[in-house]
């Protein structure tokens, strides 16, 4: 504080007056109205959006698995009566019902929670490690890398839908590629890749992990190029090798990136439902939690009380590997 300062505020005890307020604040700056209102715009807005689109749905969709509704007519307050038929008793509280008969009589349901773990499992064991494996390549400086991350990241840019179209020219069974290249097409021993329950599944995982894997590169492209080079400088000081240098040094700096790829993968693996529905609608082997909602919900039997409650089920899903990631994450971050 100045002299000034000082001596104003010895004459201010001296006469027995409090120091000028607008000293004692200093620094602090009040908001006008305007200020104010652009503030509450700029936060208002997106909050409403985020409550309409994200939270009032699910919360509404959690609400919904506990009812017997069609999606037509209004929902009643009264429990389902038993022994009355589902026309004359739609729109009432079901209780866990749907959940009940969706774990004991459903036959689709277990398939479809074997699947969606499966399709976890193949992401995060082979997409995310190739997905890597291509970043760190590509970083180092390679010949060609600009063509290459180009190429990789190709099939992130296409839908999923046309994705699915495309390998469906490659696995057809009488003028795929493979088949041709195998000598197989248009005989007995033409191999059936997408109709064939036993196949059709780990084929489709070959198409979700090309695109995956290119996504996953990208992400991690981004958090190398954000390390500090003098940590690499200073690793290949003291002799370590470009394994160690990566996995000791650089791969621990990027835990905000794993992060984010744990729960991208998480989320892209329990959402996938383009590529099986274009295959065969997701039945006959390739069967997903995504799928049955959206085929009891929209399909021909609209049971949207049941469709809610297997929304539930996924989110449910999805959501415990995030937060046994995120925990274990956050708790060696404290305890280090």
């Amino acid at each position: 504080m100045s002299s000034t300062s000082h001596a104003d505020t010895a004459a201010a005890a001296q006469d027995g007056a409090p120091a000028p307020a607008s000293r004692r604040r200093r620094g602090v700056r009040r908001l006008s109205l305007r200020d104010r209102i652009v503030v509450g715009v700029l936060l208002g807005i997106p909050l409403l959006l985020d409550l309409a689109f994200v939270w009032f749905p699910a919360i509404g969709t959690a609400l919904l698995s506990f009812t017997k509704w069609n999606g037509v007519g209004s929902l009643h307050t009264q429990t389902c009566k038993p022994n009355v038929p589902s026309i004359l008793n739609n729109g009432c509280w079901y209780g866990v019902q749907n959940y009940h008969q969706a774990a004991t009589i459903y036959p689709e349901f277990w398939p479809a929670v074997r699947h969606n773990l499966i399709w976890l499992a193949v992401f995060v064991v082979i997409a995310t490690p190739l997905g890597m494996l291509f970043a760190v390549l590509i970083d180092r400086g390679i010949r060609g890398s600009r063509m290459y991350q180009s190429i990789l990241f190709l099939p992130v840019m296409l839908s999923l839908a046309l994705v699915g179209i495309i390998w469906e020219f490659m696995y057809s069974q009488n003028y795929g590629l493979i088949n041709t290249v195998i000598g197989h097409t248009s005989d007995s021993n033409a191999i059936d890749w997408l109709g064939n329950p036993h196949l059709n599944l780990w084929s489709v995982l070959v198409e979700a992990t090309w695109r995956q894997s290119g996504y996953v590169m990208v992400l991690y492209l981004a958090g190398l190029k954000a390390v500090d080079p003098t940590l690499r400088e200073a690793a290949t000081v003291d002799g370590a090798n470009a394994w160690q240098t990566f996995w000791r040094v650089i791969f621990p700096v990027m835990k905000p990136i794993n992060i984010v790829v744990m729960v991208v993968t998480v989320i892209e693996s329990l959402r996938a439902f383009d590529l099986v529905y274009i295959t065969n609608k997701g039945i006959n082997g390739l069967e997903l939690l995504s799928v049955l909602v959206t085929s009891n919900i929209v399909g021909e039997t609209q049971r949207v009380g049941f469709g809610s409650a297997l929304g539930v089920v996924l989110l449910v899903i999805s959501l415990v590997p995030i937060s046994v990631f995120l925990y274990q994450t956050f708790r060696r971050e404290e305890a280090s």
